[in-house]
Formats: structure tokens, C-alpha cells, sequence
């Protein structure tokens, strides 16, 4: 049986997939787009290793359907800056070292722009509330706060 063909909008590009409606997103993006950032943690929505933008707003990538996301924006990490010139999250990053193994990252990142699209100047009590849920084995949690609170100053100061 032939798959459907399903339309994606990814990091502003329009791509077309076959493979069945319920087909977890995040497999369509690593394994048929070729997409890294996102990556496979717990499988259930729980950790954000996975997180993608969906239309603004942070999800998890594991436990989304393909067929929920057409006609949808999908922005993965790939598709926030290059490695000449990365997003002001991604600047906030790398100055605050907030990373160990880096598995988190992904999720701590895209988490983070979601809420600095939606609160420019969130307070760190914001902060600390959108961050709860993505998981860090690591204990790189105080880069990650400083990072945040890094790029909120970052985004405004480009905006001024």
C-alpha cells in the first residue's frame, strides 16, 4: 500500500513526505529531512530533547503526528541561525558555556526562543517556568537560566 503524500512547511521550505499520517514528527525530520537538532529522548513528550517551534509555540516533536502539522510552520534548530551567524539564543549559548553533553540543548534553545517570541522580557520566574519541563542530566541548569536571561537582553538590545 502506498503512503500518502503529506506537505511539510520546514524552516521555510515546503517539503513533501510519504509516509503514514500518525508518523511521529521528529522521525520525519531526522530520518527523511535529515534534520539533527531535534533529538529522540524518552519517546513520550516528557524530556524536550525533541522540541521544534510549531507555529511559535514550543511541542514536542516525538508525539506529534505529521498529519496535525500541514499547513503549519515547523522551525527546527536548523533553521534559527548558521554557524556564522547563529540566532541571539544561540549567541546566549555558547557565551554562557550552557551546555555538558549537549543532548539537552536542542529543547533548552527552542524552548527558550519560543518564550522570547511571546515575552521579550520574560522575568526569571518566566524563565524558570518554561524551562521546567526539558530534562538536563547534566546539571547545566544555571548556564541555561544565564543563557535565557542573556538572550532576552540580546533580542532587545537588536531591537532598540
Amino acid at each position: 500500500m502506498t503512503q500518502p503524500t503529506i506537505r511539510l512547511t520546514v524552516n521555510g521550505r515546503i517539503h513533501e513526505v510519504d509516509a503514514a499520517p500518525d508518523t511521529a514528527l521528529l522521525y520525519v525530520l531526522r530520518n527523511d529531512l535529515e534534520l539533527n537538532g531535534p533529538k529522540f529522548g524518552c519517546g513520550l513528550g516528557e524530556c524536550g530533547a525533541c522540541t521544534v517551534l510549531i507555529d511559535g509555540v514550543a511541542a514536542r516533536s516525538c508525539v506529534i503526528p505529521i498529519s496535525g502539522c500541514e499547513g503549519r510552520e515547523i522551525l527546527t534548530l536548523e533553521g534559527l541561525g548558521s554557524r556564522d551567524q547563529p540566532d541571539p539564543v544561540q549567541s546566549a549559548f555558547i557565551s554562557e558555556q550552557a551546555a555538558q553533553c549537549g543532548y539537552c540543548l536542542n529543547g533548552m534553545i527552542m524552548t527558550t526562543k519560543a518564550l522570547l517570541m511571546r515575552s521579550p522580557r520574560p522575568s526569571e520566574a518566566e524563565v524558570e517556568e518554561a524551562l521546567r519541563y526539558n530534562l538536563c542530566r547534566c546539571g547545566a541548569h544555571i548556564e541555561i537560566m544565564r543563557a535565557a536571561m542573556r538572550a532576552a537582553g540580546h533580542i532587545l538590545e537588536a531591537q532598540d
